[in-house]
C-alpha cells in the first residue's frame, strides 16, 4: 500500500489537515483559521491536534493562501489573511512534522493541480478559480503547473485605482460586508439563504458577484484559451452560482464562450493537489 502524505490547506477561513494516499483522502481534521496570533501558533495548534498521525507519513505538502518564495510565506491581500511578510513556513513545518520532505505552494495552484490530475480537469489544459473568502486561481499548461504569481486573478485591478482589487467585489468577505446594513453579522452562506428565500437585497449581491466572475472568465478565455475553466470554493460551488455565471456568458459566440466546470474534488482539491506535488518532489 502506498504511503500517505500529510497535506495541509490553510486559507482565510479554515485550516484543513488530511492524510492523502494516491488521490484518496484517508482522514481529515479541520480547524478555523485564527484571526489573531501568528502562523507559528496556528501551525503548532494544528500539529498538536493531529499528533496521533505521527508515524503515518514522511512527506508533507502545505497549501496556503498567499505566495511562497524560497519556502517563506507572505500575504497578497491582508483582507483575506493577514500574516507577517516572509514567514518561514517550510522551516517551521519541517520542525513540527519532524521531516525534511516538505513542499509548500499557493493553495489555489495546488487545487488547480488536484483538479487537473484527479478531478474535473480530465488531464486537459485548465484554469482553476476558487471563489471563497477571496479569489484564487491556478493555471496548468501542457501538463505543467505554473507557479509564482500566476493565477492570482483576485488581485486584478480596473483602471479605477480607487476600486481596489477584484476579489474585494466578488468574494465571501465582500458579500458579508454588503449584507451588513441589511442583516448585521450575516455570512456569505446566509446571503445565499436569504436569496433563496426571495430577499431581493441578497439576490442583488449575488448577481453583482456573478457579473464580475463572468467577466473574469471571459477575459481568461481571451488571454489563455484554456480547454476548461474549473470553478470551486464555497461561493463558486454554492447552489445556482455556476449556472448563473453560465447564463451571464450566454450571449457570447460559441468560440469565445468559456467551458465552465464545477470542481469535482470540492474542498479536497487543495490537499489532493499539494499531496501529489509533494510526493513528486520527494
Amino acid at each position: 500500500m502506498a504511503e500517505a502524505v500529510l497535506a495541509l490547506d490553510i486559507g482565510g477561513t479554515k485550516m484543513l489537515a488530511a492524510l492523502v494516499r494516491e488521490d484518496t483522502v484517508v482522514e481529515t481534521h479541520k480547524m478555523p483559521t485564527p484571526r489573531s496570533g501568528d502562523p507559528e501558533q496556528w501551525l503548532t495548534s494544528l500539529f498538536d491536534a493531529i499528533s496521533g498521525w505521527r508515524g503515518r507519513y514522511d512527506t508533507v505538502g502545505v497549501a496556503v493562501s498567499g505566495i511562497i518564495d524560497d519556502g517563506c510565506w507572505s500575504p497578497l491581500n491582508r483582507k483575506t489573511l493577514d500574516i507577517p511578510d516572509g514567514f518561514p513556513l517550510v522551516a517551521t513545518v519541517k520542525r513540527l512534522a519532524g521531516t525534511d520532505a516538505v513542499l509548500a505552494a499557493n493553495d489555489a495552484q495546488a487545487a488547480a493541480w488536484g483538479e487537473f490530475s484527479c478531478g474535473a480537469g480530465q488531464g486537459e489544459d485548465l484554469v482553476f478559480l476558487t471563489i471563497s473568502t477571496g479569489i484564487g486561481g491556478g493555471i496548468v499548461v501542457n501538463g505543467r503547473l505554473l507557479g509564482g504569481l500566476s493565477g492570482h486573478f483576485g488581485l486584478l485591478r480596473s483602471l479605477d485605482e480607487n476600486a481596489g482589487v477584484l476579489e474585494d467585489h466578488v468574494s465571501g468577505n465582500w458579500m458579508a460586508a454588503q449584507a451588513a446594513p441589511r442583516q448585521a453579522g450575516a455570512t456569505a452562506r446566509e446571503v445565499f439563504e436569504a436569496a433563496a428565500a426571495g430577499q431581493a437585497w441578497a439576490q442583488d449581491i449575488i448577481k453583482a458577484s456573478v457579473r464580475q466572475t463572468a467577466l473574469l472568465c471571459r477575459n481568461i478565455q481571451l488571454m489563455l484559451d484554456p480547454a476548461r475553466i474549473v470553478i470551486g470554493g464555497g461561493i463558486g460551488l454554492a447552489p445556482g452560482y455556476l449556472e448563473s455565471v453560465r447564463q451571464a456568458l450566454g450571449s457570447l459566440p460559441p468560440r469565445l464562450t468559456p467551458q465552465l466546470h464545477a470542481a469535482a474534488l470540492g474542498e479536497s482539491a487543495g490537499v489532493v493537489g499539494i499531496a501529489d506535488l509533494a510526493k513528486r518532489q520527494n
